[in-house]
């Protein structure tokens, strides 16, 4: 059985890390390379505490590198300013990026899309690779046909980068199939502190909680006469997403097709 070729950007961060720990312990799968920043040179498997892999750590993946590691996806869960430039160098290798990071504009998307095609290589971006958060997004589209008002309220760990998460902006995308947009509370309204409503997307308010402590979590708010209806997802630790990220690589496999979101694999 030919196995999957993984590399894996951004191998030193905490997703990295977790994502190299569960492909090594998959028989179809094996990790033929390891990008990060930090810790250049040195072997991988101490780095994760364990026996050396004799793999070293590289610093920015080129098109030569993912070549000659013959990898088939590269996994990659670094940060906005690098995952693009990151993805372009795998099209251009012919290797299927599976894009774990958010931040990517729709210029971006639009770009890697484009070149995608052009290259005939498969694309795969996801906001978030946990199953239960997909679930928590398809019923709050589902919730959206009978309740109207919403407001959704995320909240990560201190490091996250960006605000909202891609996760939330994902979430009015599902709910904005069955609500059209509209203004929610009273049409006076007004702020005595600048932002103290959140961001406002097709009048829905996000709001963003950043707070070490937390990992991911999100509660989508319905309300209604007399009532309110509570949509949460938590994940307590990255083995959440372990799942969803072989998924993922398993479909992505040899693929040709340019996939937004982890529901379109989903059966």
């Amino acid at each position: 059985m030919n196995k999957i070729r993984v590399f894996v950007a951004g191998a030193c961060g905490k997703m990295g890390m977790e994502t190299i720990r569960t492909i090594l312990s998959q028989e179809d799968m094996e990790i033929v390379g390891a990008a990060d920043i930090r810790n250049q040179g040195q072997d991988i498997g101490t780095i994760l505490g364990m026996s050396p892999l004799n793999m070293q750590i590289t610093g920015q993946i080129t098109v030569d590198k993912l070549q000659n590691s013959k990898a088939d996806i590269l996994v990659d869960f670094t940060n906005p300013k690098s995952v693009f430039a990151n993805a372009k160098e795998a099209i251009r290798a012919g290797v299927v990026p599976v894009i774990g990071t958010t931040g990517l504009d729709s210029a971006e998307i639009s770009e890697l899309e484009e070149l995608a095609k052009e290259k005939k290589v498969g694309v795969f971006i996801a906001p978030n690779f946990a199953l239960g958060a997909i679930l928590m997004m398809k019923f709050a589209e589902e919730t959206a046909k009978y309740f109207k008002h919403v407001e959704i309220i995320e909240l990560h760990h201190d490091n996250k980068l960006d605000a909202p998460s891609g996760t939330a902006l994902k979430t009015v995308e599902f709910i904005s199939q069955n609500r059209q947009t509209m203004m929610q509370g009273h049409p006076n309204e007004y702020e005595k502190i600048p932002g103290s409503r959140g961001g406002n997307i097709n009048g829905i308010h996000i709001h963003s909680v950043r707070l070490p402590g937390m990992l991911a979590h999100q509660e989508v708010i319905f309300g209604g006469l007399g009532q309110t209806l509570t949509i949460r997802h938590d994940a307590y630790s990255r083995e959440a997403y372990m799942p969803g990220v072989l998924l993922a690589i398993r479909k992505s496999y040899k693929s040709k097709d340019f996939v937004l979101g982890l529901e379109k694999l989903l059966d």
